[in-house]
C-alpha cells in the first residue's frame, strides 16, 4: 500500500500536497504521484511503479481517496489507464492512470486530499495460453509447462502473456560485443500480447503446416529452413504492416484456421521486451559478456558456437528447446538455437526517439530476426542484437516463435 497526500493550489482552493508512506508487503507501489491538471478542469493524473517479491506474480492495483479536513472517505473509480479497469499487472512501471474526481467527488475541495493505493498479488491468474495442435482448442494456465512431459513441446503450443509496459530498446555504447544498429531508444507497448514459451518445434511445425523443411531433424528441435513467406505467405503475407493478413496455405494461416485466433510473428520491440524481461543487461539473466566470441555468461543462456560440446546435443547443431537457462518471465531459448524471425521489415537506424508501438518501415527488402543462433558467436545472440533475413530465403539457422496481440483483454 502506497499513500500520497497531494497539496496543491488548483482551482476553488482545491488545495493538494505530498507525502509517500510506503508499507513492506509482498506487492507494494512505489513512486506514486499525483498531479492535478492545470488549469483545474476535475481531472488528476497518477503515475505509479510496482514491486512484487515474486516477480513473475501479476498484481492488481486499487485507489482509495480521503477527505482529511472532514474525515470522509472519496471513492476513486471514475479511473481510466494502466490497472485502472482490474487489468493485471507485472511489476515495473511507471503506469499511468486519470482520475476523474468530478465524477466521483462532484463540488469536493479539500486543504488536504489523500491518495492511497493497494497493491495485491495474483499468484494464480492465467499467465499462459495452451494450443492443442490436434484440436485447435485453446485453455490458459496458471503455471507454466512441465518440461519432463515433451507434450509442450510437440502437440501442445504454449505462449506467456506479456504485459504492457515501456523499456528502453537497444544497447549501451560500452556494452560488449554491440553493434552500431542498437541505438537506445525508449518503447511503449500499450497492448498486452503473449508470445511462445519455445520457439516452434519441428513437430508443431508439421501438426500444423503437414510438413517438416529442417535440416537437423528432431521433434523437439526448432523448427528451421523456414522463412517469412513459409510463416506468413508471399502474397497477403508481405503485407505487414499494412496489413496483418497472411496467407491462409501458410504456416500461420492454417494456425489461424485451426485456432480461430490471429497468431502472428512478434514485432522486434515485442521480442526484445519479451526477451529482456525487465532486465538491462546484455543477456536476460543479468549477466553482462566479457568477451564478444565465448563467454561463460552465455553458456547457460542458451546454445551457441562456442558451448556446443557441453553434452546437451550434437556438435555444430541446434538442439532440444527448453535445454537452457529461461528468463524471469518464462522464455526459453530467446539467446541462441536459431535465430527468429520477426514482423517488421529491417531498419539498420532505429533512431533515439521514443515511439509507441513500432510495427518496422513500411517497406523494405529484407525482414528482421532476433536472438542469434547455435553457429553464432556470443555477441550475436544478445538481447539487443539485430539482424536481417530474406523473406524468401532459408537457412538451418532461421526459425521462429509464436506471438498473439491481444487488442482488448480476453
Amino acid at each position: 500500500m502506497k499513500t500520497l497526500i497531494i497539496t496543491r493550489l488548483a482551482f476553488l482552493s482545491f488545495l493538494f500536497s505530498c507525502l509517500a508512506i510506503l508499507a513492506a508487503e509482498n506487492a507494494r507501489v512505489v513512486n506514486l504521484v499525483a498531479t492535478p491538471r492545470t488549469p483545474w478542469n476535475g481531472l488528476v493524473d497518477i503515475t505509479y511503479s510496482l514491486e512484487c517479491d515474486t516477480p513473475d506474480d501479476a498484481m492488481a492495483v486499487s485507489f482509495q481517496g480521503h477527505d482529511r479536513d472532514w474525515d470522509e472517505s472519496v471513492p476513486m473509480t471514475s479511473l481510466t489507464g494502466d490497472g485502472a479497469a482490474g487489468e493485471l499487472l507485472q511489476a515495473g512501471g511507471p503506469y499511468h492512470i486519470v482520475w476523474d474526481s468530478a465524477a466521483d467527488w462532484p463540488g469536493g475541495h479539500s486543504s488536504e486530499f489523500t491518495v492511497t493505493a493497494t497493491a495485491e498479488a495474483k499468484e494464480n491468474w492465467p499467465r499462459y495460453l495452451v494450443v492443442d495442435l490436434n484440436t485447435g482448442a485453446i485453455t490458459t494456465s496458471s503455471t507454466g509447462p512441465d518440461l519432463s512431459d515433451d507434450t509442450c513441446r510437440t502437440t501442445e503450443l504454449w505462449l506467456r502473456r506479456i504485459q504492457k509496459g515501456t523499456f528502453t530498446m537497444g544497447s549501451p555504447d560500452t556494452e560488449v560485443g554491440r553493434f552500431s544498429s542498437e541505438t537506445q531508444h525508449q518503447v511503449t507497448l500499450t497492448e498486452d500480447f503473449y508470445i511462445g514459451v519455445f520457439p516452434i518445434t519441428q513437430k508443431q511445425f508439421f501438426l500444423v503446416y503437414g510438413s517438416n523443411p529442417s535440416n537437423y531433424q528432431g521433434d523437439t528441435r526448432p523448427v528451421e529452413k523456414i522463412n517469412y513467406g513459409i510463416l506468413r505467405g508471399e502474397s497477403k503475407g508481405a503485407g505487414w504492416p499494412s496489413s496483418n493478413e497472411v496467407d491462409e496455405d501458410s504456416f500461420l494461416g492454417k494456425l489461424r484456421a485451426k485456432t480461430g485466433r490471429d497468431f502472428d510473428l512478434p514485432t522486434e520491440a515485442q521480442w526484445e521486451y519479451a526477451c529482456r524481461a525487465g532486465t538491462t543487461t546484455a543477456l536476460n539473466t543479468g549477466k553482462n559478456l566479457t568477451w564478444p566470441s565465448q563467454d561463460s555468461a552465455m553458456d547457460e543462456a542458451g546454445r551457441y558456437l562456442s558451448n556446443q560440446k557441453d553434452g546437451r546435443g550434437g556438435y555444430s547443431e541446434h538442439t532440444k528447446v527448453g535445454s537452457y537457462q529461461p528468463n524471469a518471465w518464462g522464455l526459453y531459448d530467446m539467446h541462441g538455437n536459431v535465430r527468429e524471425c520477426c514482423l517488421d521489415w529491417y531498419q539498420k537506424d532505429l533512431g533515439n526517439s521514443a515511439v509507441t508501438d513500432p510495427k518496422g518501415p513500411a517497406t523494405g527488402t529484407e525482414r528482421s530476426d532476433r536472438g542469434g543462433s547455435f553457429f553464432f558467436y556470443a555477441q550475436h545472440c544478445r538481447s539487443a542484437t539485430r539482424n536481417k533475413f530474406s523473406p524468401l530465403g532459408s537457412s538451418p539457422f532461421l526459425g521462429g516463435r509464436v506471438a498473439l496481440t491481444l487488442t482488448s483483454t480476453p
